[in-house]
């Protein structure tokens, strides 16, 4: 092991009570995600024990340059499947400094929804089905195809095994590793139609700790491929043709009823309501 992999794996409760918080939120285009980390005195478990912080907004396509600064505000925490120990992921939300809501901030709105007595009572069930494609990164082009060409036409693919008909599978069990670590609920992975596509479930989670779960895992995801050298999209037809899209399929269910499939993409009213 190389000392870079030593310094990046070390333990730092052998020498220090301090942690590592790594604050993350939705940027601009409320699909990109954005981090930054920082030290806390020892280790938090309650999101309302945790300072709030601020980053330029400008930045992120998400305030003036002439008045840049955004709050953010901790929502929830995960246990850190890269730094480990007691070091911790925090979903956060974005305000104004005045403790306004910024406008690409949907998670106060759901936040409101979600809280409200009557909702509470019903014991909203989401089961959210998140599929993806892996691509190679310096051609955009998705990972197992040839450059410049097509596999063969699909039918092999969807939870196959084979070095010729599935292509990522260590970065999928890395990330279904990593996401139960988080404690993330988790509750599958399987190849999907498309090969280089794959899909991972989040749920039965109650109310908008599904929406914090799913925003994880992709920022999990994000950071996995990241280290991989891999690019992941979430577009809804990556490829243009005949080939399979890409959604984040809903299952819904309340108190006393029976499970709703809501199909659809991530343009689905109720994930645009849900998601933060």
């Amino acid at each position: 092991m190389s000392l870079l992999a030593d310094l990046v794996n070390l333990d730092l409760s052998d020498n220090t009570e301090k942690i590592i918080a790594e604050y993350i939120w939705v940027g601009g285009s409320g699909m990109d995600m954005r981090s930054k980390a920082r030290t806390l005195s020892g280790p938090v478990t309650d999101p309302s024990k945790l300072p709030k912080w601020n980053y330029d907004g400008s930045s992120t396509g998400q305030a003036p340059g002439q008045d840049s600064e955004v709050i953010l505000f901790p929502q929830a925490i995960f246990k850190d499947p890269f730094r480990r120990g007691n070091n911790i992921l925090v979903m956060c939300d974005a305000y104004t400094p005045a403790g306004e809501p910024i406008p690409t901030n949907k998670r106060h709105a759901a936040a409101e929804i979600f809280s409200n007595p009557d909702v509470v009572a019903e014991v909203p069930w989401y089961g959210i089905e998140q599929e993806y494609t892996l691509l190679q990164k310096d051609v955009n082009w998705p990972l197992g195809w040839p450059i410049g060409g097509y596999p063969g036409p699909q039918g092999p693919y969807y939870c196959s095994i084979g070095a010729d008909k599935s292509f990522g599978r260590d970065i999928v069990d890395a990330h279904y590793k990593a996401c139960l670590y988080a404690g993330i609920n988790i509750s599958g992975i399987n190849g999907e139609v498309m090969p280089g596509q794959w899909e991972f479930q989040v749920g039965p989670s109650v109310g908008i700790s599904a929406a914090d779960e799913v925003w994880i895992a992709r920022y999990i995801l994000e950071r996995i491929t990241e280290i991989a050298g891999v690019v992941v999209s979430f577009d809804p037809k990556p490829i243009p043709g005949d080939w399979n899209g890409a959604g984040a399929h809903t299952n819904y269910r309340k108190k006393g009823k029976d499970t709703l499939r809501i199909e659809g993409h991530l343009q689905t009213w109720i994930l645009t309501l849900l998601l933060p």
